[in-house]
């Protein structure tokens, strides 16, 4: 049986099964193991971590009188939250899905070539040169505004030893997505891009083989990685090229609402509005992208576990993006109501509970299906999604390649 407690209620003896946070909130590469040190024990208790998910049946249980949550409880509530988002209306397109990823693509080129560039001199030491960046801001912008499922999700399919500059084009679009869903003006929304662009900037600091470390951290390279806000930010400042917001979001997207994140462990209303953003965008894309040493979660799962992290994210901003990504976003495997089993295209204009879904398999009879695009706004009361799927259960691969017809 699965609890979730506070981190202050750990103790030795207990099998951890999950972290309530991101990857990069502790220095643990697998978060499934049974806690067995004092050491662990205190790693985890100086982390940003706040709450985690233990497994009765293979440790010890919580002291009686302390308080847990079962795993229906806290699914209860993620339900209600995500529920409340759903009769919402998504950004208009002016684009077809497959039309923006085509176009999506060779824009993704360009600016990983341009990140890869701009973040080589600051690694090197050297001034930093934003000629492009603006061009690229606006690029991106005006892709998200014609589809904006596309470029974010195809920013999403990364290779792990590009993952740092494919980081930072996604969260630049999460980043203008979520600006215009929150109705900024466009001057906003520019500057909201530039802070996605440029928040991990610092993280040239960080040796490449610390960086892309495959196993776990030592304290030290744990310390080094931590400091990255705080070694952009001073290099931003240098600069003198970039507005106090995007600093700010460069600084502080690791805060968190409950004071616990860093490096300066801000609560809400200390966190500007930017950071609060950054802070969403940031763990998103993180965690549903492939690193060296994890495997990225289906967006959907990713959606669900952000919203069980109780005081990490602004809860009206994570509304917010929840309605500018979906429910389901687009490349989350889904089962339908009749057993079919098939990949989310894109989100609809009524409800984030019925977007199109590409289908190719029945769980029912096991077997492939022939591929066919299913418009659940179209079949309301005669098929529904029922359930999230994991590809790996399943053995399914190339499931990108079904949503982005590359």
């Amino acid at each position: 049986m699965l609890k979730c407690i506070a981190v202050a209620d750990l103790r030795i003896g207990m099998y951890i099964h999950e972290f309530c946070g991101a990857w990069m909130d502790h220095p643990f590469w697998r978060s499934k193991f049974l806690l067995q040190t004092e050491k662990d024990l205190q790693r985890i208790r100086a982390s940003s971590i706040g709450e985690l998910w233990i497994d009765v049946s293979k440790g010890l249980d919580v002291a009686a009188g302390v308080a847990s949550a079962s795993h229906a409880e806290v699914e209860a509530k993620v339900d209600e939250q995500l529920l409340a988002a759903a009769a919402s209306v998504p950004l208009p397109t002016s684009s077809a899905l497959e039309e923006e990823v085509r176009r999506a693509a060779q824009l993704c080129e360009r600016s990983k070539a341009a990140v890869l560039d701009m973040f080589a001199d600051a690694r090197m030491g050297q001034a930093l040169q934003f000629e492009q960046a603006g061009e690229l801001v606006e690029e991106i912008s005006a892709s998200v505004l014609r589809h904006p499922n596309a470029l974010i999700s195809l920013a999403r399919l990364k290779n792990a030893d590009e993952y740092t500059y494919m980081h930072s084009v996604a969260v630049c679009a999460l980043m203008i997505a979520l600006a215009r869903q929150l109705g900024l003006g466009e001057d906003q929304v520019r500057d909201a891009g530039l802070a996605g662009l440029l928040h991990d900037i610092g993280k040239m600091s960080v040796p490449n083989e610390v960086l892309n470390k495959p196993g776990k951290l030592t304290d030290s390279e744990f310390a080094c990685v931590r400091d990255h806000p705080e070694a952009g930010a001073r290099m931003l400042l240098a600069s003198g090229q970039v507005s106090a917001q995007v600093l700010d979001v460069c600084l502080h997207h690791h805060e968190k609402v409950d004071g616990s994140g860093y490096p300066h462990r801000l609560t809400a209303e200390r966190i500007s509005l930017f950071a609060r953003m950054g802070a969403i965008c940031d763990v998103y894309d993180a965690v549903t992208s492939n690193r060296p040493y994890k495997q990225g979660w289906d967006p959907a799962e990713s959606i669900r576990k952000m919203a069980e992290w109780q005081g990490h994210f602004d809860a009206t901003l994570f509304q917010a993006f929840v309605k500018t990504v979906g429910i389901y976003p687009t490349g989350s495997l889904v089962r339908l109501d009749s057993g079919r089993i098939g990949v989310v295209l894109e989100q609809q204009a009524n409800s984030l509970l019925t977007p199109r879904v590409k289908v190719f398999f029945s769980s029912k009879t096991q077997s492939q299906i022939a591929p066919e695009v299913v418009d659940l706004a179209k079949l309301a009361g005669r098929d529904k999604i029922v359930g999230r799927e994991s590809a790996a259960d399943w053995g399914f691969s190339n499931l990108d390649g079904l949503w982005s017809g590359l």
